[in-house]
């Protein structure tokens, strides 16, 4: 959430030249009223929102540059990837990201919120890296099935997301919408973790140094560096997480550790690294876009007033 604008006021900023622990608390805590009741409403509300928002804006623009690192991964060997259909499965990977989205900003929030009131100033970054993880699990009961289904079709499996789902289920059974589920853990927990933890910090440090609020360009460009970063570390896990998913009923790897062994003894461990240039490109990027969408969405929302009543209305019953 970002600051008021009327902390940039002389008067304000008065206010604010105690002691660097005391600024960080500041910064770190920014819209906490630990005795407002409606404050885990509004955050999970303007969470959701702001986070299906920037979560559509993303894989509508990057949707592309994703596919080819889904088919760069998915290739074995000397295989060639084809340039055709870059934005297939999109209309049906957004039926999933909008809710998945939602749901993992919308708990991503408030969970933030709350360990950063429990924790000393001094972890704040375990807030963050640990709201990150939560709110990873909460969202990948509808991620992972997106992912699935958007990744068969990207590598030319199916032509349609309600023919990828019926096909799964009758093949595979219900447990095939969810294949490289541990994978996908493994790899997005960490990710979503780190991601969150590096873009919090860095605003909090920038709005110390600056003693303002971010403006959207510095927002993307702190989003973009914290995305390209990330994304740039965990591509192995990426990697594995794709060669299980696009398997199908093949089976051609019994587990994630199965995975990695054959992918190094019958690739090589490079391998492993396929896809980094557009992972690093297109998470880069879409750090950029998320979090600026992510950030304006929710000012606005914030601007438009509370959802909730004032402390006058609620002293007058």
């Amino acid at each position: 959430m970002s600051i008021n604008a009327d902390t940039d006021s002389p008067d304000i900023l008065k206010h604010q030249t105690g002691n660097f622990k005391h600024q960080m608390k500041g910064a770190a805590t920014t819209f906490r009223n630990e005795h407002d009741p409606f404050d885990f409403i509004r955050f999970l509300y303007e969470g959701a929102v702001a986070g299906a928002t920037a979560g559509v804006v993303v894989e509508s623009v990057l949707y592309p540059i994703d596919t080819i690192k889904t088919r760069l991964q998915a290739v074995h060997g000397g295989g060639k990837i084809i340039l055709r259909g870059l934005y297939s499965g999109l209309a049906g990977n957004l039926v999933g990201v909008l809710p998945a989205s939602a749901i993992f900003v919308g708990v991503y929030e408030p969970t933030k919120q709350m360990l950063l009131k429990s924790f000393p100033e001094s972890l704040s970054a375990l807030a963050h890296l640990t709201a990150g993880a939560v709110g990873g699990v909460a969202s990948s009961i509808v991620r992972v099935p997106t992912e699935v289904v958007k990744q068969r079709m990207q590598t030319g499996q199916f032509s349609s997301a309600p023919n990828a789902v019926h096909c799964i289920v009758a093949k595979e059974g219900f447990r095939g919408l969810y294949a490289g589920f541990g994978s996908f853990l493994l790899r997005d927990l960490p990710f979503d973790a780190v991601q969150f933890c590096i873009y919090e910090q860095l605003r909090i440090g920038y709005k110390l140094a600056a003693r303002r609020d971010l403006n959207d360009p510095e927002t993307a460009m702190i989003g973009a560096f914290a995305g390209a970063i990330t994304g740039a570390i965990t591509t192995p896990l990426d990697v594995i997480k794709t060669r299980l998913m696009v398997q199908g009923s093949e089976k051609q790897y019994e587990g994630i550790l199965h995975c990695v062994g054959t992918i190094v003894r019958e690739e090589g461990t490079s391998t492993l690294f396929k896809g980094i240039g557009p992972r690093v490109l297109w998470i880069g990027i879409g750090g950029s876009i998320f979090f600026g969408v992510l950030e304006r969405t929710k000012k606005l929302l914030s601007n438009s007033g509370p959802i909730h009543p004032s402390p006058d209305s609620l002293k007058q019953d």
